[in-house]
């Protein structure tokens, strides 16, 4: 339980979906530091918002020191604005290792809450899926980093 603030809301859907519906100001999903966005959610968002993929093409391909941190589009469809967030929050995308890095994670769900409280946080299970991070750890950071905002995992159901 957290005192004084908003606990994670969960709900089951479409992220993307629910981010042109206006559900959301600030979509989130975990990145690697190699510009592919070529799977997972990743894969959508580059699809869906060209914008949040060309924000990824314009930070340095393999750069280790964009870990925690982000990049970001402002989008509108539906007449809806939404900040779209490229958070690198694992080096690489490939092996069998746990590749999600639990203090970028902090790091950049840490910076978020500065440069965009007040805002409406939506996100799926970042660092869970196909970087092997554990969610209970990775919820505990977001609880804890996000503490007083208005935060919304987004469980993906088709």
């Amino acid at each position: 339980m957290i005192i004084g603030g908003h606990e994670m809301k969960i709900v089951n859907g479409d992220l993307i979906k629910l981010a042109v519906d206006g559900e959301f100001d600030v979509i989130i999903h975990g990145c690697n530091c190699f510009c592919t966005m070529g799977a997972g959610i990743a894969r959508s968002i580059k699809a869906q918002f060209p914008e949040a993929f060309q924000a990824d093409l314009a930070t340095k391909k393999g750069d280790r020191t964009k870990l925690g941190g982000f990049s970001h589009a402002m989008v509108t469809q539906n007449g809806h604005a939404v900040i779209v967030i490229n958070a690198y929050t694992q080096f690489h995308y490939s092996g069998n290792a746990v590749l999600a890095d639990y203090d970028a994670i902090t790091s950049v769900f840490r910076k978020l809450k500065v440069q965009f409280s007040g805002k409406r946080f939506g996100f799926p299970l970042i660092g869970a899926g196909l970087a092997g991070g554990d969610w209970q750890v990775i919820s505990k950071i977001i609880d804890r980093e996000l503490q007083g905002e208005d935060f919304t995992l987004v469980q993906y159901v088709r």
